[in-house]
């Protein structure tokens, strides 16, 4: 296995007067005794006790032990490149216009020591008789389509799950805006995408991503908070995601602030913020996880978007809130690709130095 280059001293000055909060912080709420936590027998622990094929389980097993620096420590750093659709090719590769070829995606991911790589059909198809056999592909099945006038936010198909088999694909993923008007349909569309898919032998990752602009209350967007998208990830589990990506929480409380002023929405206890989460973002990230069947399905964060010389603190930071809330892995991308390849490299290594790293434990 390979070992982590980055040493804890190191880490502290990354994370500056947020280390003892997050390093330090124990978890009382939703205890790690209670977790199913990753590790290199995840699959003998966890995965085989479902329903999943050998197939699925195979390329499952391809995932955590097959590829990458971290390959056999159960923990995964997946590197996606769909913003080429997601946020427009221009507004995403203009700054490395390199990445506009494929084969350099795939290259990043193998360079910068990844599980596997997750993007379009077409970016994936352009290049799967040299690299599919190399690491895990993720063929992302649908995605925003940013160009129509004026733009509209909806998750539509762009491949089928049998394309994503043909091309040689391990996995398949799609995105769900939970709460938006469109979720109906898309939470309909993506469950039976996943049932073909686990037909097929792949496994499944859903982008679970809280979206409506009615959730933003008084400055605050609780699109981000533990609560609602704790609930995103229970809707995605539900439909048989074998791995959930979402962004990491900024606050709690989404569902108390949308039913103020007489508002009636949804449901909650107000023990998920009495006794189950507190502030800390490790507490936060950790009641996303109980949302995913105490971690029987695998939760990754995303690197979120590029924002220039703090990205490495950050990346850093989501990846020990992350590891210590008993998530599986980071899942980034913008961060890496929209800088020089060797940059890029270097801010995946440092990601999975901390799941490389012993001292760095479950809170």
């Amino acid at each position: 296995m390979t070992t982590a280059e980055m040493t804890s001293t190191r880490l502290e000055e990354l994370l500056g007067d947020d280390a003892a909060d997050l390093l330090q912080h124990e978890s009382r709420g939703i205890p790690a005794s209670s977790l199913h936590l990753p590790g290199p027998d995840f699959l003998d622990r966890v995965w085989l006790d479902s329903d999943r094929s050998p197939q699925v389980l195979k390329n499952l097993q391809w995932l955590v032990t097959g590829a990458g620096r971290l390959a056999g420590t159960g923990y995964i750093s997946i590197l996606p490149v769909d913003q080429g659709i997601e946020h427009s090719a221009g507004a995403s590769f203009a700054p490395n216009p390199q990445y506009f070829d494929p084969g350099n995606i795939v290259k990043l991911a193998l360079e910068g020591g990844c599980n596997a790589v997750a993007s379009t059909v077409g970016v994936l198809g352009a290049v799967s008789r040299r690299y599919a056999h190399k690491l895990p592909f993720i063929v992302k099945l649908n995605h925003n389509e940013f160009l129509s006038y004026p733009n509209a936010y909806d998750q539509i198909r762009f491949s089928s799950v049998q394309r994503a088999w043909d091309l040689g694909a391990a996995g398949v993923g799609a995105t769900i805006y939970f709460g938006s008007e469109e979720s109906r349909r898309q939470i309909v569309e993506i469950a039976a995408a996943f049932e073909e898919a686990h037909q097929l032998g792949m496994f499944t990752v859903l982008w679970c991503y809280v979206r409506n602009s009615a959730f933003s209350i008084d400055g605050v967007n609780y699109e981000l908070s533990a609560d609602l998208s704790g609930q995103a990830n229970h809707l995605g589990v539900t439909i048989q995601a074998d791995i959930i990506k979402q962004k990491l929480p900024e606050n709690n409380g989404g569902y108390n602030a949308l039913n103020r002023d007489g508002g009636v929405y949804g449901k909650t206890n107000q023990l998920v913020y009495d006794k189950l989460t507190t502030d800390n973002p490790i507490d936060l990230t950790r009641y996303q996880l109980a949302n995913c069947y105490m971690g029987r399905v695998p939760l990754i964060n995303s690197g979120g978007a590029s924002a220039g010389e703090t990205d490495l603190t950050e990346a850093v930071k989501t990846a020990v809130i992350n590891k210590r809330a008993g998530g599986m892995g980071l899942i980034s991308g913008r961060k890496a690709f929209q800088r020089p390849m060797d940059e890029g490299v270097a801010l995946l290594h440092a990601i999975q130095d901390v799941y490389l790293n012993p001292e760095v434990t479950v809170a």
